[in-house]
């Protein structure tokens, strides 16, 4: 196995070749990363399959917030100046928040994009690439956006290893 891809994509999908994997030899070692932070993931693999998609799958929730509209109750700290701001907002506080988060990811959203992807790659090339021969000239090249030194450094690293650092750069850079 080595540095190879087992599998990739959804948890549905994943889990199970994992699953089956982690029976065929317990001691195996196998790292899950999750492509949208780059942040390794650790699952409980005994029992069933079921009862491993049961533990990791999202059930229902229940507490404070609106859960059938996803909405989820969560502290946040401000200033008094901006508290009063919030209650003199014609529809309320949480809405006048929900609005400005929502301007600001429009307004981010295209350096957002490009920020999570080089976060992403770079957690993901520190864990699996960290040893490799290139790795820190590599990593100056990724944040640098500079994707043909990239690609360059890159070339003699295990195939699966390079193509998911760039799968996870997308077209950022």
């Amino acid at each position: 196995m080595g540095q190879s891809r087992i599998a990739s994509g959804s948890l549905e999908k994943v889990l199970p070749e994992l699953k089956k994997r982690f029976d065929a030899d317990k001691s195996a070692m196998m790292l899950v990363f999750d492509d949208a932070t780059g942040r390794q993931v650790d699952f409980d693999l005994r029992g069933t399959e079921a009862q491993v998609l049961a533990r990791v799958l999202p059930g229902q929730r229940t507490g404070p917030g609106r859960p059938k509209l996803g909405v989820v109750s969560r502290e946040i700290s401000l200033m008094p100046r901006h508290w009063e701001w919030l209650e003199e907002q014609p529809s309320g506080a949480s809405a006048a928040l929900r609005r400005l988060v929502d301007e600001a990811r429009r307004r981010e959203q295209g350096r957002q994009r490009v920020r999570l992807a080089l976060e992403a790659a770079g957690r993901f090339m520190s864990v699996m690439a960290g040893n490799l021969p290139g790795f820190e000239e590599a990593t100056r090249a990724l944040y640098a956006k500079d994707r043909a030194k990239l690609e360059s450094l890159t070339g003699k690293w295990p195939r699966d290893v390079r193509k998911h650092m760039l799968q996870l750069i997308g077209d950022t850079i």
